[in-house]
């Protein structure tokens, strides 16, 4: 099993709260980008918040790791008060990623139902069935 040195789980813990930082920047970015309608930089902030999960999830792994039992220094705990700020910055990342979610939710909700706007105003025409005439009305799926 692989032991973490104390000064090494605080630089650690520091580029996990930078990270955390730089994180919550791409999803306001992302929200930005959806609200002018930016596809490309939408695109670029998605690769970017891939990227940051991606290393937030190898230091979280690394912080989990317990720490050497032979070496005195290495049981100092992370620093309580980066600790501190590290669920803060970790709470205020949740409540925007729910909004960010709520967004995403929303928005997807409205393509779609441009979309079957689009296509029944494209001329979708249904027939009336039954023993009455046939005859064509105009229809709007929603």
């Amino acid at each position: 099993m692989t032991a973490v040195v104390a000064p090494d789980r605080n630089l650690n813990a520091t580029e996990y709260l930078r990270l955390l930082g730089s994180l919550r920047d791409e999803l306001e970015k992302a929200m930005r980008a959806i609200a002018d309608d930016a596809l490309p930089k939408f695109e670029e902030s998605i690769a970017a918040q891939q990227l940051y999960s991606a290393r937030l999830l190898v230091l979280a792994n690394e912080l989990a790791l317990p720490l050497e039992a032979d070496r005195a220094a290495s049981t100092i705990p992370i620093d309580d008060n980066l600790m501190h700020q590290i669920l803060i910055a970790g709470n205020s990342l949740q409540k925007l990623n729910r909004v960010y979610a709520a967004l995403l939710h929303h928005s997807s909700k409205s393509t779609a139902l441009m979309v079957s706007l689009i296509a029944s105003a494209r001329g979708q025409f249904q027939e009336a069935s039954g023993p009455r005439l046939k005859h064509q009305t105009w229809s709007c799926q929603m």
